[in-house]
């Protein structure tokens, strides 16, 4: 079995897509899943399956919440050694950001094509900034993610591409979660 971690995009946001946590635990007990646990209501499940195809898990995570809930929610799995290397790869590791919820990390569906980077990187976003590693953008907010510009929906408009968000402390916990679960 291996450790797992579903990063689900845009559910419990200003009253959308509401997904309680114990529900969405209940219903994923319908997939061949074992240990799988849930981190705030944002949408992070972790979970130890058999299956390694990541894609396919995405496709089975995304039709269950379709089938039990009657709308579409974009998935990420991501592995607890895939969050690893973003700690590690970390580009304002150095700079001790202030605020301990930074860099926030925007999870890629796929490595961006350098024009739509071009695109991305051409736009005001008034001090916020990012920094991008393979299927991966730091990003460092100024002010606040809520207050930004860069947010998922300019990310994906100019990537073309799926895009999730998390703050630092969330990547951390679920990395020690995993490895909790793991040990």
């Amino acid at each position: 079995m291996k450790t797992y971690i579903a990063l689900l995009r845009g559910i419990n946001v200003s009253g959308h897509k509401i997904i309680k946590m114990e529900t969405l635990r209940k219903v994923l007990e319908e997939l061949d899943f074992k240990n799988i646990s849930t981190y705030i209501q944002s949408g992070n499940i972790l979970f130890q399956s058999g299956e390694t195809s990541i894609l396919k898990l995405e496709k089975q995570i995304t039709d269950l919440i379709f089938k039990h809930f009657s709308f579409d929610v974009p998935v990420t799995i991501v592995t607890p050694q895939d969050l690893k290397k973003i700690v590690n790869d970390n580009p304002y590791a150095a700079q001790q950001l202030e605020d301990p919820a930074q860099p926030y990390v925007s999870f890629l569906s796929e490595i961006p094509a350098s024009d739509k980077l071009d695109l991305l990187k051409a736009v005001d976003f008034k001090g916020d900034n990012f920094i991008h590693i393979g299927k991966t953008l730091y990003i460092n907010y100024v002010k606040s993610a809520g207050d930004s510009k860069l947010s998922n929906v300019i990310i994906e408009s100019k990537l073309k591409l799926r895009s999730t968000a998390r703050n630092w402390k969330t990547v951390n916990k679920l990395i020690e979660l995993a490895d909790a679960m793991e040990g």
